[in-house]
């Protein structure tokens, strides 16, 4: 082997270190740009129906935004109740990117270092994760119950011609418990 041919081993190393900081300037945006096609406020209304049959109007809305590492999903619903009674409910979750493509986890506290972190389940917080696959985006909620069982919200949210397909259930011990699927439409 010629001397002349050889690579020192320093521009070897500087040549890696370029085409990883490369690979990963060109997988960024391309993960950040995953929420993009959701990206907007809709609105709608629905009848919740629980398992035993009874039916229960909602009005719904939902605004998913990007956010610095990844994006936001703040949702209210209201419902109307027996006897005129209103009851409005809103959630707002900031989701990172992980490690695994397309699954994002919920950043919803602070550890003592400052870093966004996930709830701890086995202290009945909600363990709450996210994924797009295509064109829906799905976020679930697990949590465990005092007694060890648990329920397990699906929240699919499918692109759909002028606004967002609603899926929605509540899965208690493997038994469904509640669901609605309605349409938003982009305001």
């Amino acid at each position: 082997m010629r001397i002349e041919t050889l690579i020192p081993f320093g521009i070897v190393i500087r040549r890696m270190a370029w085409l990883l900081v490369a690979m990963m300037a060109m997988s960024a945006p391309a993960r950040a740009n995953e929420i993009a096609p959701f990206v907007g406020s809709y609105v709608g209304s629905a009848e919740l129906v629980d398992a035993d049959g009874t039916v229960t109007p909602r009005d719904m809305s939902v605004q998913i935004a990007e956010a610095d590492e990844g994006f936001n999903v703040s949702w209210t619903t209201t419902t109307y109740k027996e006897g005129g009674r209103i009851k409005e409910q809103t959630y707002s979750l900031d989701f990172l990117p992980s490690p695994r493509e397309g699954i994002y986890s919920a950043a919803m506290k602070r550890n003592v270092f400052g870093h966004a972190v996930q709830l701890d389940p086995m202290k009945g917080e909600p363990f709450v994760w996210g994924r797009i696959i295509g064109d829906t985006l799905t976020i679930y909620s697990l949590f465990i119950a005092e007694d060890g069982g648990y329920e397990l919200q699906q929240y699919d949210r499918t692109l759909a011609d002028g606004g967002l397909q609603l899926s929605f259930t509540r899965i208690r011990n493997g038994e469904k418990a509640r669901s609605v699927e309605t349409f938003l439409r982009r305001e």
